[in-house]
């Protein structure tokens, strides 16, 4: 009981001390936009409240009430200016993560490398974060030898928390105190070029996170924006630092960028700034001058793309099996020369190349198991007869393994007897299946087994 109640006086001096403390804030802000930003009013901008989710503006209207700052910011707002609907809603305020929590019963806090608040509405979550400030030697902010970032809890003010910012693009403020668009990088007018611009200088702030070589070119595909030459040499150059990033955060990072509606775009300007080489490097060995592989995988993207359009279902499992369908087949081939079995060929070849492509993109196991059935299945559909033709039907992933088979014909890798077969097989009727499929040797329609004959025993 005790406990509870000096929390809620420590809440109620909290709530007293920001509300004392609104106006001052509301000075110090205004004080340090006199010198280097652009404050762009609601008359000139056109981001109308009716296009921010509902729930964000309930949390920038109680902190704002509370006597924080509160600003709707990064690809929201850039999302905003561009007439797109934003699919998340992000949050940027002077109130700690603690005094957050204090604010929100629906609120959890998360992370340690980055400190966060995330407010639950249902299955819906408004991310809050802190002003970040500039690094030094305490336990709150580290970088390692090389300049990344291992851990960044150092709070600032709104003009710190800008140039933590990767894009200018993304380092837009909408200020729900006024309405306004508060630019202190030029991101404003990036937005209406359509340029993709580093804040500060671009070795400096690739080396703080090399992934944001990666964020470049999924917002180059996405938003149909250019990579600014200021930009690109260091994309070119040191791609290499990405093998510095763990195998599990370049996984989320390959799914941003094939699984966004835009795998194709992405694809070529991983090839284009040479960084495919440090995410899937047999991928683009194999790839290298192999017009009908690269005919394949785009037509996959293609697939993928069309579909996330129409809000259906995708699995990673499928793009990374085609992804990495060049070099299982260039492996597959040499065992196969060697005098080995094709399944056993086939298998051990996935079983290496998984083993080494996970070193790089950690793909999990559950995606990795429908990748090898994908696979192996490709051998089973020019086998038309019997129960053998039954059960690749009836199994659970014949229809992936069916399409995958389909994007190989239509390549040119292989011919399309078997995948006009299959396709004419799906739309005929039970019945017409069964008619369809050959009978096996001595099944079916073959000569009638005659009975053996038992001797009779006699008394």
């Amino acid at each position: 009981m005790l406990k509870w109640l000096k929390s809620r006086i420590a809440k109620k001096n909290n709530k007293s001390a920001a509300v004392k403390n609104k106006g001052a804030k509301k000075a110090v802000v205004k004080k340090a936009y006199s010198d280097s930003v652009r404050i762009i009013p609601r008359s000139e901008h056109g981001i109308s409240r009716k296009n921010i989710d509902e729930s964000a503006l309930k949390v920038l209207y109680k902190l704002n009430k509370e006597g924080y700052e509160a600003y709707l910011v990064g690809g929201a707002v850039r999302d905003l200016l561009l007439g797109k609907r934003p699919k998340d809603f992000d949050v940027a305020t002077d109130a700690t993560p603690e005094q957050v929590n204090a604010l929100f019963r629906n609120c959890r806090l998360i992370g340690r490398r980055f400190r966060l608040a995330h407010i639950h509405f249902g299955r819906h979550i408004i991310e809050v974060a802190t002003f970040r400030g500039h690094h030094d030697d305490s336990d709150s902010g580290r970088q390692d030898e090389s300049g990344r970032i291992l851990r960044d809890n150092v709070y600032g003010d709104i003009e710190q928390d800008v140039w933590r910012r990767d894009f200018t693009t993304n380092a837009l403020y909408y200020n729900i105190a006024d309405f306004s668009v508060v630019d202190f990088v030029g991101g404003y007018e990036d937005v209406k070029n359509k340029r993709l611009r580093l804040i500060g200088d671009p070795d400096e702030r690739y080396r703080e996170d090399p992934v944001r070589m990666l964020r470049a070119i999924r917002f180059a595909a996405k938003l149909g924006f250019s990579i600014d030459e200021s930009c690109q040499r260091f994309i070119r150059e040191e791609g290499a630092l990405l093998r510095d990033i763990p195998a599990a955060r370049l996984y989320e990072e390959a799914l941003k960028l094939f699984h966004a509606g835009h795998a194709i775009e992405s694809f070529q300007g991983l090839r284009e700034y040479h960084l495919l080489e440090h995410l899937f490097p047999d991928a683009a060995e194999a790839l290298d001058g192999n017009e009908v592989g690269l005919k394949f995988l785009h037509l996959a993207m293609q697939s993928t793309d069309q579909r996330i359009h129409n809000n259906m279902p995708v699995t990673p499992a499928f793009l990374f099996a085609a992804l990495l369908w060049a070099p299982l087949r260039t492996r597959t081939e040499k065992r196969l020369a060697s005098g080995e079995p094709h399944s056993l060929a086939l298998q051990k070849s996935a079983s290496a190349l998984i083993g080494e492509q996970v070193r790089y993109v950690s793909i999990p196991k559950r995606f990795t198991t429908v990748m090898r059935e994908i696979w192996s299945l490709q051998s089973r559909f020019s086998n038309r007869k019997g129960k053998r033709a039954t059960a690749l039907f009836e199994h659970p992933k014949f229809r992936a393994a069916y399409d995958f088979l389909c994007l190989r014909a239509k390549a040119g890798e292989i011919k399309d007897d078997d995948c006009r077969w299959w396709t004419e097989f799906q739309e005929n009727s039970p019945e017409a299946q069964q008619a369809k499929i050959e009978p096996q040797r001595g099944q079916g329609r073959g000569r009638p087994r005659r009975r053996r004959r038992t001797k009779s025993v006699k008394d």
